[in-house]
């Protein structure tokens, strides 16, 4: 849905540590980087890509949510994560307020923004 996403983020060694660590379950790779004022930019497979800023400016809470191919990635997305330094915002598991299928898991990276992985699939 999206061509890239980009935000502000305030210690961006840690940011960009965080979101290598806990997007390894969908294969997430750097396609770019500059300079922290200019940033990392993350793909997995597709075109879209998380670009990371360093910035002063203390930005809004963000929800990113990040789709998943199967649970298991969403478990790992989850352990690494945790591992990363994130804190826990909703472990993995089904949650079907939203539709039977939805798998999804939830942290809180390091500027605090929601952090989600979700399957879709049964």
């Amino acid at each position: 849905m999206f061509d890239h996403v980009k935000f502000g983020v305030s210690d961006f060694a840690a940011s960009k540590a965080f979101f290598l660590k806990a997007l390894e379950p969908i294969g997430v790779s750097v396609a770019g980087e500059g300079e922290p004022s200019y940033g990392i930019e993350l793909v997995a497979k597709g075109s879209t890509s998380l670009v990371l800023f360093e910035t002063k400016e203390k930005p809004a809470h963000l929800h990113l949510a990040f789709a998943a191919e199967n649970r298991q990635q969403v478990e790992d997305f989850y352990r690494l994560a945790l591992e990363a330094g994130a804190k826990d915002n909703g472990p993995p598991g089904l949650r079907p307020r939203y539709h039977a299928n939805y798998f999804a898991a939830f942290v809180i990276g390091p500027d605090g923004h929601n952090i989600e992985m979700v399957c879709h699939h049964p």
